[in-house]
């Protein structure tokens, strides 16, 4: 009795977790295996920033705050040029402002998906949500609307995205001055994204996407305020919309082409 006791004990599942339905428990924890490949580039990331915040012009707490009220490391990065310079207000959040550009993308992928859920819960779905997140979202292929499990599995990998990037961002900015600049944190943390990034390539759309942002950002690698990045995301969306589009008519002609022959085919049955 005693031992079945204990095997009852061993099964329960965390507090937080135990207030969810099977469903959203399994789906959280499947949010958390998926992402976890990903941690280790997350890592890099985040300690990259969390050095490069302490090294800069931000105290301590101002550097805590950024990390976890901000929670954006290319915007992060990008801003701290122009607060050294001591650029106007205006200058820093419109560089922010172009940098996050695409997020607006992000949040009408997610639209159709979350819809139903009050504005506050969908607010919070937006500050959790990242690059990752979004993509490996994506890849599950969730139908619109309400499915069940699909909240959860959203969170099950933005809990572990947030947990990880403030645990280096935090570290990061506590232990600058014992971490060396020639570690190349930031090359290692682009490296291991890459695999990632190829998996994601399913159909010739997203290669085209992909082939023409990575073009654009290295052609604009060098104008201000981080304007390579919003001109790739433009330059993605545009290439693979027209891909799309051109993809389709070769469909439609493949169809339009083959319609007579079936129809000569059913004549010729009927005579």
């Amino acid at each position: 009795m005693s031992g079945g006791v204990r095997k009852t004990r061993r099964r329960r599942a965390p507090p937080m977790l135990s207030r969810l339905s099977p469903a959203d428990r399994a789906a959280f924890k499947s949010g958390v295996h998926d992402y976890s490949p990903t941690l280790m580039a997350m890592f890099s990331w985040g300690l990259v920033t969390g050095v490069a915040m302490s090294k800069s012009v931000l105290t301590v707490p101002q550097a805590l705050g950024m990390s976890l009220l901000v929670y954006a490391g290319s915007s992060q990065l990008a801003i701290l040029p122009l607060l050294a310079a001591k650029l106007p207000i205006w200058t820093v959040l419109l560089t922010a402002a172009m940098v996050n550009t695409r997020f607006i993308i992000f949040s009408a992928g997610l639209a159709p998906h979350f819809s139903y859920l009050p504005f506050w819960r969908r607010l919070l779905l937006g500050y959790f949500n990242g690059d990752i997140v979004y993509l490996l979202f994506l890849k599950k292929s969730f139908a619109n609307g309400y499915v069940p499990g699909k909240e959860a599995y959203f969170w099950g990998m933005s809990a572990l995205s947030w947990v990880f990037w403030q645990a280096s961002s935090i570290a990061g900015i506590l232990l600058a001055s014992v971490v060396p600049d020639n570690w190349g944190l930031e090359l290692a943390g682009t490296l291991a994204l890459v695999p990632l990034i190829v998996s994601a390539v399913m159909n010739r759309s997203t290669l085209a996407a992909v082939a023409v942002a990575g073009v654009v950002a290295l052609v604009a690698i060098d104008l201000p305020y981080r304007l390579a990045l919003p001109l790739a995301v433009c330059a993605a969306i545009a290439s693979g919309s027209i891909a799309d589009l051109l993809a389709e008519r070769a469909d439609f002609r493949r169809i339009r082409a083959a319609r007579p022959g079936k129809r000569s085919a059913g004549f010729g049955k009927e005579r």
